[in-house]
């Protein structure tokens, strides 16, 4: 480029002060004019080559001159010398329509991107169509998509920069990452192989060919990313804001990284409950590796309606985000969330609830998705997908790296050898959260799976924990205990409970007191009709039922058999299957010689008639809803024909219901009244985990499953965020048959449950004689399960007393030994009413559970006297106060014995149906 030569700026005449002669004369000029050079002047300003002329005669005064003038002139100021001015070379200056120009990659001008692309798009909220790869060669762009098809092509002035969005071919296209030569040549952007999926950084200088990103404005305000200084890092989000979740900084040592604060979007944390915030930073701190055992994983066990889902799309957003270490990509990339196949939609409507669909894309893996549109390209981050479908596609997942995965409902991979929990092993991947309600429901073992599922080595193998841990801890809960071995149990207990604390996170539903209605827990022990009884005892005095009992894996046929008695005897109608439980049945009711005509009413049910009655009181009074739930379909099928037989609209859920019309039943239910469905008929097998039924206020658990968890998890699906009314749960029960053993057999495996997740004293409240005593029939009983409590409450309504005395056991002592005949005279009556006592206080030391209910027996209460007007009135006053406190008390309302009018209801007009009650109230 021409450049003139440089002139340097001329000199001012420094002010000089005023003299006589000067005094009428004009001011002196602002500007010093430059003196006419003489001929001889203009000689010697050549020999030395330091002035030169212009053509007006002016002289210039070039860098490094004196200039000299003579006393008394104004134009001849005094000798100034002035150091010479370093001339700069200024560089050429690159105007914004020419930009920088295409450079080279080793000479060839090729450059390649992963992009998004899209159709141009005019509404608000636009979204992308897809991936795709653009390929620059000496600017000339080809934008292909992840088939390796041409879907655009034009001309490009510069080389993008990550984030820059450009117009090719009639469509929009945003960078996303450089991708490097050799992985396009060898077309890997286009497999399916894993090995062909590694990480891409940009192998060219972005100093030498990036021009500056530019800021991408957000889609919405949630998303805004504060303008950083390069020097100094800046969280995502302000850590100093009012109500800011922020989490805790990992320990850092190298100089090379820095650390900033991570926080959690304002748009989650300001919806969080103070448990829910202390969750996300626990499940945070466990998944990055800041708790102080080995491993990655956590299992957080919160009972039901505590918000996992919730914390767990706080935790995931986050992650998804941000990263603790400056100038790092985010934690996750890819997530998996693993649930059953009836909680997917529920999943993806929590989603677009916290966080709407523009923020994320959610990927549902159903049958009719392509897993391929997941694990290709960043589109989508993160994955929902059922179980079942999981192990299909397990293969597929390999193709990318899965950085989280979170197990919905994980007390399914309870067992090793489950194909699901294989299928998450495969994956190698580091993160794993499991969710669940009730992460202990039978044994130690399926807790041992679990935590080591979560975080592989942590419990050494199975054969040291079943060792060190589970036989210790189950040995100091049998009631024949020696003192060491509760010592030892309790001491194993404590160290289990220490290293489970590192990686659990427990709270139970208590903590809810203050956000939810109140709720009544009700047992209901209902008496069998003489039908069910005649066939109860026929079926056990059978041969092929003895025969049964004699093993444990033909016993439970016959016990599936007994449960179909306590529910309806309809169910036992021959059927023409050729299942070895059809067969079973057939031969026992034709050795039984039961008729078919004593199998035709679906009314030959004590719990049934009771639930009628129950059903029938709420609609005829109330506009309440409710749900009744149940383990077999066979049973929901009864319930439905007596529901019909009323009359009353109901909506069922099982596990023929497509899953694509789960939850839109669901919603329907809770939006509609009484008078369009009345009941919610639901199969606990298929949806009785994480459906919110908050439309209803009452919940009836017609039958028992083995595993407390699959009731807990059924019961609580009324009492759940929302709910505004009073809830009320009813378990049935039929008195003295199976129903009420497996009951008692659910009591001991959440005393269990509860002595190692909650920290409660408990264990299991039975004795292994009385746990195999299963197929006794008590015809003389109100209720086997306070028979075998020791209570003496005086079962009208009262809490049992809860002081229990702890005395101090001897090593020595051992459990009473029964050799038989022995003779009147040498029997010591003190030493056993001494051991009577001392068992009795045992035994209600170990069933603290059902010491928070109050032990009602109708039969003890007169008819019509459910309502207590002076047991629970002060008895320490003198008599002239009681004499006017009866007078006061006159005109009050009764305190009720039962508090549920509905109840009240149906016990004042058929007061021998129910045979005993267990209720409590909580939250």
């Amino acid at each position: 480029m021409y450049r003139k030569k440089f002139i340097p700026p001329l000199l001012k005449k420094p002010p000089t002060a005023p003299t006589a002669d000067d005094s009428t004369s004009e001011p002196p000029q602002k500007r010093v004019k430059l003196e006419t050079q003489s001929n001889s002047q203009k000689s010697a300003d050549s020999d030395s080559g330091r002035s030169s002329q212009g053509s007006n005669g002016v002289r210039r005064v070039l860098p490094g001159s004196r200039i000299i003038a003579g006393p008394g002139s104004r134009f001849n100021p005094p000798t100034i010398i002035r150091k010479p001015l370093v001339p700069v070379t200024n560089p050429p200056v690159v105007t914004e329509k020419e930009g920088p120009k295409l450079a080279p990659e080793n000479g060839e001008g090729r450059y390649y991107f992963n992009v998004l692309w899209r159709k141009f798009q005019a509404r608000k909220h636009k979204t992308w169509d897809g991936d795709g790869v653009l390929a620059i060669v000496n600017g000339s762009a080809t934008l292909q998509d992840v088939n390796g098809r041409d879907i655009g092509s034009g001309r490009v002035s510069k080389i993008p920069a990550e984030g820059d969005i450009i117009s090719l071919g009639g469509k929009e296209v945003e960078i996303d990452s450089v991708l490097p030569k050799s992985d396009f040549m060898a077309g890997k952007p286009f497999l399916k192989s894993k090995a062909n999926q590694v990480d891409t950084e940009p192998t060219i200088a972005p100093a030498e060919i990036y021009a500056k990103n530019t800021f991408k404005p957000p889609l919405l305000s949630g998303t805004t990313v504060t303008k950083i200084n390069p020097q100094k890092p800046v969280a995502r989000f302000d850590p100093n804001a009012e109500g800011a979740l922020v989490m805790k900084r990992p320990d850092i040592s190298s100089k090379s990284k820095i650390v900033v604060d991570v926080v959690v979007d304002p748009i989650i944390s300001r919806h969080l409950r103070p448990h829910q915030r202390e969750g996300v930073a626990f499940l945070y701190e466990t998944v990055m590796g800041m708790r102080p055992y080995e491993g990655r994983g956590a299992i957080l066990a919160d009972e039901m309606g505590l918000g996992k889902t919730l914390q767990t799309i706080a935790l995931l957003w986050t992650l998804l985000k941000q990263n603790p270490i400056h100038n790092q990509g985010p934690v996750v990339k890819k997530a998996m969330i693993v649930c059953p196949v009836s909680l997917i939609n529920n999943w993806r409507r929590e989603f677009k609830k916290w966080l709407g669909n523009e923020r994320i894309h959610v990927f549902v893996a159903d049958g009719k998705s392509n897993v391929r549109d997941f694990t290709h390209g960043p589109v989508y981050n993160v994955m929902i997908v059922g179980y079942e479908r999981l192990r299909n596609i397990q293969d597929k997942l390999k193709q990318c790296q899965v950085d989280i995965i979170i197990a919905d409902e994980g007390h399914r991979l309870k067992t090793a050898e489950n194909k699901s929990a294989q299928a998450i092993r495969s994956l190698a991947t580091p993160r794993r959260v499991v969710l669940s309600g009730t992460p202990l429901q039978n044994d130690l073992r399926e807790f041992f799976v679990m935590a080591d599922f979560v975080n592989p080595g942590i419990l050494e193998n199975y054969s040291t924990f079943k060792k060190q841990f589970e036989n210790p801890i189950v040995k100091s809960q049998q009631p024949e205990a020696s003192k060491a071995d509760k010592d030892l149990g309790n001491a194993r207990k404590a160290s289990l409970t220490e290293l489970m604390n590192k990686f659990v996170l427990r709270r139970t539903a208590k903590i809810l007191t203050k956000y939810l209605p109140p709720k009544t827990d009700v047992v209901l022990f209902c008496r069998p009709t003489k039908q069910q009884l005649e066939l109860y005892q026929a079926i056990i005095n059978t041969t092929v039922a003895k025969r049964q009992m004699g093993s444990m894996d033909t016993a439970l046929q016959l016990i599936t058999l007994l449960k179909k008695v306590c529910n309806s005897t309809s169910l036992l109608k021959p059927k023409g299957k050729d299942d070895d439980e059809a067969k079973l049945s057939n031969s026992i009711l034709e050795e039984a010689k039961v008729a078919g005509s004593a199998l035709v009413s679906n009314n030959s049910s004590g719990k049934l008639k009771v639930l009628e009655k129950l059903l029938v009181a709420l609609k005829e009074t109330t506009k309440e809803k409710v749900v009744l739930v149940s383990n077999y379909t066979s049973t929901l099928d009864i319930l439905e024909k007596m529901l019909n037989s009323r009359g009353f609209h109901h909506l069922r859920l099982d596990g023929k219901t497509p899953a694509n019309k789960r939850q839109d039943l669901v919603d329907k239910f809770n939006r509609v009244n009484s008078d369009v469905a009345f009941a919610f008929l639901l199969s606990s097998k298929s949806g009785g985990a994480g459906l919110n039924l908050i439309g209803a206020s009452r919940l009836f658990l017609f039958d028992s499953d083995w595993n407390p968890a699959t009731d807990l998890q059924a019961m609580a699906r009324v009492h759940r965020d929302g709910q505004k009314s009073h809830v009320y749960i009813y378990r049935m029960i039929t008195t003295g048959c199976i129903d009420e053993k497996i009951y008692q057999r659910q009591i001991t495996k959440q005393g269990l449950a509860d002595s190692v997740m909650d920290q409660k004293s408990g264990g299991s409240n039975f004795t292994s004689a009385e746990l195999k005593d299963l197929f006794r029939l008590d015809t003389d009983t109100a209720c086997n399960t306070h028979d075998l409590l020791g209570c003496e409450c005086g079962e009208t309504g009262e809490l049992p007393g809860e002081d229990i005395e702890n005395e101090e056991e001897d090593e020595k002592d051992e459990p009473i030994q029964m050799t038989g005949w022995t003779r009147a005279s040498v029997v010591d009556m003190d030493k056993q009413e001494e051991a009577y006592r001392k068992a009795t206080s045992k035994a209600r030391q170990r069933m603290k559970a059902l010491l928070e209910f109050s032990h009602i027996n109708p039969d003890k209460i007169t008819h019509g006297a459910l309502c207590d007007t002076s047991s629970k009135r002060s008895t320490e006053e003198d008599e002239e106060e009681d004499d006017i406190k009866q007078e006061e008390q006159e005109d009050e309302e009764p305190l009720p014995i039962v508090e549920d009018e509905i109840l009240r209801k149906v016990l004042d007009g058929n007061p021998k149906a129910i045979s005993f009650i267990f209720t409590k109230n909580s939250i």
